[in-house]
């Protein structure tokens, strides 16, 4: 029992995890990662303990209930049907305080999980805590968490304290009436002193697992309490889904078509549209730039090519197909992704680039980053590609990861490429570098560019403008310089700003 148990919940545990990884990026925006961390393990391993252990005393347990009970029933005649007067009350205290049990242990999972988003946020931003100082702020947050989890754990605890002693009660009553019972039918001849003697201790046998299953019962309540998370997970419709029959997507080779295009995400109570009437057509090989203020959608334009949010209203298509019409991994296959936040895992530099492709050659890796203006530095750390770079890469600089990312998508070769804000944060030497790695990284490619930094942009075959969510103007660099738009309002801060004081100081 104790091995159905745990390979049980080792599948129940994989397929919470594998239900969680398919969602769509929306998902990820309503739940925290302390939360789905907390679910993974925390709320499985409360079941674990009732599906194993619980689980194998539990049947243990019913055999010797039917063989004691038929005993009992043997030895006592008649007196042994006054004990089924106590099982109405039996049940229905079981019942109560096993609603009780699984409603305090899911407050106590929720409290757990708010210990756990804390734990995320205080270590992986630890830089930021130590920078403003807080470490005491932050630990009377912590503490005041487990203040909370201490609360809901006494309430638990109060509610199957309960049990026990409820059954010790029903117990004692039982017996009492036994005794009482059977002294009049010894008197009477009808039972021998033996035989009674017999039948008391068959019962109090017989008590024993009776007890034990209102134990039991608070453990499996415990167990269902825990659970409500993992299944509302493993059921909940997901916004992005792939339709039964849905077709490979063939090889990327015309245009991608964006026709009368909205977008609002679902926790916008007011359904504001983040994106509406978006009319494009981005022909294959051609670099499109996406410009505008910030939250004038432009992440949230590239996002829908690759399906992590799905449009509204309209159609996006890659040859004249639908996205929604065939499967996430045909079109995902074909795209590349770089942005401003690195995402790198604690792993070798080798392994970091061949995500994806574990069994590509190690000359295919060192090709990729020597494209990627990486391949010089990986050879200067003492391990070169079998570095292990720390979590998320903290063990390189802002412009070392993006190269690293940059030869990860040199080496999935896809035909559709999409730089989010992939230099913005980078020192001018880092940006010279990292620049010279994407001119590599465009060649023969499809690219959708999203750039604060318009010298970035400069070079794209064209320009969209995004102002509130709509396109407000098209074109290449030259074209709307000439045109008093967002444009060139955003080229003038930039640039003309800047130059004015040098030119003074020229003066001068």
């Amino acid at each position: 029992m104790n091995y159905t148990g745990f390979g049980m919940i080792t599948d129940l545990r994989d397929e919470l995890y594998n239900a969680i990884l398919r969602r769509s990026a929306a998902f990820f925006q309503k739940h925290t990662t302390g939360t789905l961390i907390s679910t993974i393990v925390n709320d499985i391993e409360r079941i674990q303990f009732a599906m194993s252990s619980v689980l194998a005393e539990f049947l243990q347990q019913i055999f010797t209930l039917i063989f004691t009970a038929c005993v009992v029933v043997l030895l006592g005649g008649k007196l042994a049907w006054v004990l089924l007067l106590f099982v109405p009350a039996i049940l229905y205290s079981a019942g109560k305080i096993g609603g009780r049990v699984r409603h305090t242990t899911r407050r106590g999972q929720d409290k757990l999980a708010d210990i756990q988003n804390i734990l995320h946020e205080t270590i992986t931003g630890n830089r930021i805590v130590k920078a403003f100082g807080m470490e005491s702020w932050e630990m009377a947050r912590f503490r005041m968490a487990a203040r909370r989890l201490f609360r809901a754990n006494l309430r638990s605890v109060a509610a199957v304290a309960i049990s026990s002693p409820l059954m010790d009660i029903f117990g004692a009553v039982a017996i009492a009436m036994l005794l009482l019972l059977g002294r009049d039918r010894i008197n009477h001849g009808l039972f021998t002193a033996g035989t009674f003697l017999a039948f008391i201790v068959a019962v109090f046998k017989l008590y024993d697992p009776v007890r034990k299953f209102a134990i039991f019962n608070n453990n499996f309540q415990q167990a269902l309490g825990a659970s409500t998370e993992i299944f509302r997970f493993m059921d909940a419709e997901d916004e992005v889904r792939e339709k039964a029959g849905a077709r490979a997507l063939p090889n990327f080779a015309k245009s991608i078509r964006f026709e009368d295009v909205s977008f609002a995400y679902e926790l916008d109570e007011d359904g504001r549209e983040i994106l509406r009437g978006i009319n494009l057509v981005v022909k294959a090989g051609e670099v499109l730039a996406v410009v505008g203020s910030s939250g004038a959608g432009k992440s949230t334009l590239v996002h829908l090519i690759p399906r992590f949010f799905d449009v509204t209203g309209g159609r996006l298509l890659i040859d004249e197909h639908d996205v929604r019409d065939v499967t996430l991994a045909s079109v995902r296959a074909q795209i590349g992704i770089v942005t401003q936040d690195t995402v790198l895992f604690n792993d070798s530099l080798r392994n970091n680039i061949a995500y994806g492709q574990p069994h590509v050659s190690q000359k295919s890796v060192e090709a990729a980053a020597c494209a990627a203006m990486a391949h010089d530095f990986i050879k200067e750390l003492p391990a070169g590609y079998d570095t292990v770079i720390g979590e998320r890469g903290v063990r390189l600089s802002g412009g070392e990861r993006q190269r690293i990312a940059i030869a990860r998508a040199l080496l999935k070769n896809a035909p559709i490429l999409i730089l989010d804000e992939a230099t913005s944060a980078l020192d001018s030497e880092s940006e010279a570098l990292v620049q010279s790695a994407l001119q590599n990284l465009m060649v023969g490619r499809t690219v959708f560019l999203i750039a604060h930094r318009l010298s970035t942009v400069r070079r794209a075959d064209r320009i969209v403008v995004l102002e509130g969510g709509t396109i407000t103007d098209i074109g290449a660099h030259e074209e709307l310089m000439t045109r008093l738009g967002t444009y060139r309002r955003l080229y003038d801060l930039q640039f003309v700003e800047v130059d004015a004081p040098k030119v003074a100081q020229a003066r001068q």
